[in-house]
């Protein structure tokens, strides 16, 4: 759609905008479908900085969802940060003893009361096996049932920490042995 001069014709430079425009509407459309993550990113680590005892950003949270149950690390990103590993440590084998009772306050805390699968986790607590371990950078904690409906709901409160804990978490194989 070229003048025969080479300059674009009006049609063509109709065409051009209104696919741009098309395409600026879709992108808006996704932008209003899903939530500013990295706003609930920042609220969620303004309010881990008053659970957790160690830097977000200096740390990984790792959560991996097992058939049984799944696995949570926390571990420095810098092997010679023993400060924050010490303080990771300290804060699972605390966090690890609360779950197993059915407390699960202090994710909630950071997370907010409706957090996926944590209705389900108090009251199926003595049915979870909870075990914390040290890790040469940090801490883990396992969680095993062979009820799979405590399964599903501990994978539904991985997910929402992974997606709420953004850059500073991640999922996988994680390098774990059975406590």
């Amino acid at each position: 759609m070229t003048r025969t001069d080479g300059r674009p014709s009006r049609a063509g430079l109709a065409l051009v905008a209104a696919v741009a425009l098309a395409l600026a509407a879709m992108v808006l459309a996704v932008a209003r479908a899903q939530p500013d993550r990295s706003a609930r990113q920042a609220e969620v680590e303004a309010r881990g900085s008053a659970v957790m005892p160690f830097s977000q950003t200096a740390t990984l949270h790792r959560f991996d969802p097992t058939a049984e149950g799944g696995v949570q690390q926390v571990t420095v990103r810098d092997p010679a940060d023993t400060a924050d590993r010490d303080a990771i440590r300290a804060h699972l084998r605390t966090e690890a003893a609360a779950f197993a009772r059915g407390d699960y306050a202090d994710p909630t805390r950071i997370h907010g009361d409706d957090m996926p699968g944590v209705a389900e986790l108090r009251t199926g607590a003595a049915r979870i096996e909870v075990r914390y371990r040290d890790l040469p950078t940090g801490g883990e904690i396992t969680y095993r049932t062979s009820d799979p409906g405590l399964v599903d709901a501990i994978h539904r409160w991985f997910d929402a920490q992974l997606a709420d804990h953004g850059p500073n978490a991640t999922t996988g194989t994680a390098p774990h042995r059975s406590p």
